[in-house]
């Protein structure tokens, strides 16, 4: 099955309490048409605490057909689940490693550097103009800020 397939298949349910377990998600969005899978994610760090720890506050349902999918989100989105309002829409896909690194400055990667960064001398930077009105005769001088600037 595609990835983009089952992405619209997939429904992501938030809100849930901690009273809540897979049998009891299956029990509730069953209902609306064929499930394939419930998944509940642990909240645990530690990978030999998962049994006992609990989940993560959302679950996400995967059914057979895109309409059973849209038919839950349609009836359960908003609605009380053991005594808390759930949030249930369509599930997004996971970011790709490339875009979790999407608060990272573009230019602290080597491949950007390389492609936009000019030498020094042909930046059009402070250094660059200075070295370029040096070329053109003229003198720099001291300004009252400590930066040098061109006298005429």
């Amino acid at each position: 099955m595609e990835e983009g397939t089952k992405a619209k298949k997939t429904v992501f349910v938030g809100g849930i309490g901690d009273d809540v377990d897979e049998n009891v998600i299956y029990e509730h969005f069953a209902t609306f048409g064929d499930v394939i899978e419930v998944q509940l994610p642990s909240a645990a760090t530690n990978l030999h605490q998962q049994s006992e720890a609990k989940h993560r506050g959302f679950a996400f349902v995967t059914y057979s057909s895109t309409s059973d999918a849209q038919d839950a989100i349609d009836n359960m989105d908003l609605n009380e689940l053991r005594g808390r309002v759930i949030k249930v829409n369509l599930a997004r896909p996971m970011k790709t490693p490339m875009q979790l690194g999407g608060n990272r400055a573009v230019w602290e990667s080597e491949e950007w550097l390389k492609q936009h960064v000019k030498p020094l001398d042909q930046s059009g930077g402070v250094q660059g103009r200075n070295a370029a009105k040096q070329n053109a005769g003229g003198e720099l001088a001291p300004a009252e800020d400590g930066n040098e600037v061109m006298e005429e």
